[in-house]
């Protein structure tokens, strides 16, 4: 039951803006509300979710107009322009001017209109290219960035920052989650412009129905990847909004017992992309040859994060890599057999 005490973080009366809610991230966010009872508008919540045509989070004036109207108590910020290795390179401009203009817009229209409290979701990708692991929440800015993915990374960043400035200056209570890299229901397909499990999960699929012998992925297969199912991160974020808030003395410190801006959430468990290859062909049921082109590159050599700030605020994820990718596959089947597949 959700606990409905005016000293609550997270209040059944509350009126909850996903920003970005059909996405895969912002859905799973939506569906972790609902289960937890949150949005019961007989206890006078609402899930806000207005669509892109509805409300352009690239128009400002639209995003203030919005807020000052609807008066979210609470702003969860899921929307971003995403995508894998070959987006990033060829749409470097679109995936850092949309990124810092959206998350501007939502972050500071939030505070403006008075909203109570804020989550903004980043990406494991912040961290440099060959940060310490096990990745913890200090080591931002302490190297390069990798550069296949640099202009999200900088931009998820600004918006970090963000969220921790209006904290400091104006007691705004903004918090931020840092998922890696996520998987699940809702997830893009699209074979240039999606990341790597799921462009994987088209390939090995497509490989089946043609009787290919053989599929060809991208590099050497060596790196380390770390994937988490949407629905542990729509949970971790409910259990976030619940349980932490960044004015609190008892919120988790930093190594100098500053208040952390954000939080990593993830398995903390990692599988080389190789073998990541050869489960999802698995899950497919493709028993064709896996060749590598080593012509294409790799990113990041290693990218697992420490998880002990939330796992010590009481979160950990429960869905394993081998379930996971069962229910990935069927949300990629049910998509393509309704045509809702992107060429």
């Amino acid at each position: 039951m959700t606990n409905t005490s005016s000293k609550s973080l997270l209040r059944a009366s509350d009126r909850i803006f996903i920003a970005g809610a059909r996405g895969m991230a912002g859905s799973a966010i939506s569906r972790g509300l609902t289960r937890k009872g949150y949005g019961d508008a007989a206890r006078g919540g609402a899930l806000l979710t207005p669509t892109r045509q509805k409300l352009d989070l690239l128009d400002g004036q639209a995003v203030s107009t919005w807020m000052q109207t609807n008066h979210p108590d609470v702003v969860v910020l899921a929307a971003a322009t995403v995508g894998g290795i070959e987006a990033n390179r060829s749409r470097p401009a679109d995936f850092l001017l949309q990124n810092l203009s959206l998350q501007t817009n939502v972050m500071e229209a939030a505070w403006q209109a008075g909203t109570r409290r804020l989550l903004f979701l980043g990406s494991s990708c912040i961290y440099p290219k060959f940060a310490e692991q096990p990745i913890r929440e200090e080591t931002l800015l302490t190297g390069a960035l990798e550069p296949t993915n640099e202009w999200y990374a900088i931009a998820k960043i600004a918006g970090i920052k963000l969220a921790e400035a209006l904290r400091q200056q104006h007691g705004f209570d903004a918090i931020s989650l840092m998922p890696t890299n996520l998987y699940g229901p809702g997830d893009n397909y699209h074979p240039t412009g999606s990341h790597v499990l799921p462009a994987l999960i088209r390939r090995f699929h497509e490989a089946k129905q043609a009787n290919a012998p053989s599929v060809t992925c991208w590099g050497s297969g060596t790196p380390l990847r770390e994937f988490l199912h949407a629905d542990d991160l729509g949970e971790a974020c409910v259990f976030a909004l619940e349980n932490w808030s960044a004015l609190s003395a008892n919120a988790p410190k930093d190594d100098q017992g500053a208040p952390l801006a954000f939080l990593n959430v993830g398995t903390g468990i990692d599988l080389s992309i190789r073998e990541l290859a050869e489960q999802v062909a698995e899950a497919v049921g493709y028993s064709g040859t896996i060749h590598w082109d080593t012509s294409k590159p790799d990113g990041t050599p290693k990218k697992q994060l420490n998880v002990s700030r939330l796992s010590e605020l009481g979160w950990s994820a429960r869905i394993p890599l081998s379930e996971g990718l069962l229910s990935a596959v069927q949300d990629f089947e049910r998509n393509l057999s309704l045509g809702r597949l992107r060429e």
